[in-house]
Order: C-alpha cells, then sequence, then structure tokens
C-alpha cells in the first residue's frame, strides 16, 4: 500500500496556493512531482530580461527542493515549457547548467504559444526522486 500523498508549499507560494488551488509540488511516496515552476518574484512580477528570468525559475526550484529536503542532484525529468523557444532555447540551456549537474536528467522542451502568467518565457515541471 502506498504512503499518502504529502503537499509542499513554500511560505512565499502560499497566496497562490490558496487562490487558485494548486499544490507547487506533491510527494508521491519515492518522488515529488512539481508543478510547473516560472521565473516569478513573490509579488507575482516576472523579469523582462529572459537570462533573469530563467534564473528565478531555477532558484525558485531550488528552494522548492529544498522545502522537500532534496536538490537539482535528485531530479529525474524535466519538462519545459517555453514562449520563443528556438529563440531563447541556447541561453535557457546555459542558465539550466548553472544549476543541474551531470549526470543530467531526462529534459524535454516544449514550444507553446503563452503561459499563465503575462510576460513569462517559461514554465518548468520537474520530477525528483525522494532518496
Amino acid at each position: 500500500m502506498s504512503s499518502p500523498k504529502k503537499i509542499v508549499v513554500p511560505e512565499w507560494m502560499r497566496p497562490m496556493y490558496d487562490a487558485h488551488h494548486f499544490a507547487p509540488a506533491v510527494i508521491d511516496g519515492d518522488h515529488l512531482r512539481c508543478s510547473g515552476m516560472m521565473g516569478i518574484r513573490p509579488d507575482m512580477t516576472v523579469p523582462a530580461e529572459p537570462r533573469a528570468q530563467f534564473t528565478l525559475a531555477f532558484e525558485n526550484l531550488r528552494g522548492l527542493l529544498a522545502e522537500a529536503g532534496l536538490t537539482f542532484a535528485n531530479v529525474t525529468d524535466m519538462t519545459s515549457y517555453h514562449v520563443g523557444l528556438r529563440q531563447h532555447v541556447q541561453m535557457f540551456g546555459e542558465v539550466k547548467d548553472e544549476f543541474v549537474a551531470a549526470p543530467y536528467p531526462a529534459w524535454t522542451a516544449v514550444g507553446v504559444t503563452e503561459l499563465a502568467m503575462p510576460g513569462a518565457l517559461v514554465e518548468i515541471q520537474i520530477i525528483a526522486r525522494m532518496r
């Protein structure tokens, strides 16, 4: 029998959790399953500059992982959704490599026309092993 799921909500994301009724992450057995994370500030704004936005998205993910006692070394799968994928994929990859080291997780990059937050260029969803 599997253990019940546990939600992970960093304090700065509590207003989003309360307003939109979604968990930033869920511990489900041996995995942490994260909702998509954008380069969003606690005041719900995004940087205009792409590199700053990508960096903030990874910093936010690092904080979410830390809430569960994990690091990027625990990440096994990453899916990123991009507005302007071809325009930004090289820069995004450079930023990703500042946070994610070998052995690298599986990664799928998907181009989309828009994201939920106006001005957002990327949303990153991850799955991490708890052990």
